[in-house]
């Protein structure tokens, strides 16, 4: 008889899975927003780990530094992931006047 009020009790306090409430907000986030992807943030944007939770960050423009993956999947091994360069331009090796491995920074350049 009592494992049976338990049972009942138990059942009670579950979560339920309900539709995002009416007061999440729908529009776009802005830099430094929390996000899950980068849909969930504006133009220009994209969702990428800061610490142990993810932001809109800007997405690279030209000359700025950007991270190159050598390996597969590494990118989410990153505490501070940079967004991808932004459309028409690639992450590369950093053009030094001077010894070939003077810098490994890579940066977005155009193709």
């Amino acid at each position: 008889h009592g494992a049976a009020e338990l049972d009942e009790i138990g059942t009670e306090v579950l979560p339920r899975r309900t539709p995002a409430p009416a007061w999440l907000p729908t529009a776009k986030g802005e830099e430094g927003d929390f996000c899950l992807r980068s849909s969930d943030c504006a133009a220009g944007l994209c969702c990428a780990r800061h610490f142990w939770s993810k932001i809109c960050k800007p997405v690279l423009r030209e000359g700025q530094v950007c991270t190159r993956h050598r390996r597969k999947g590494t990118h989410g091994l990153e505490i501070f992931q940079r967004c991808q360069c932004a459309e028409g331009l690639a992450c590369r090796l950093q053009r030094e006047h001077g010894p070939a491995d003077a810098s490994r920074l890579h940066t977005c350049q155009r193709h």
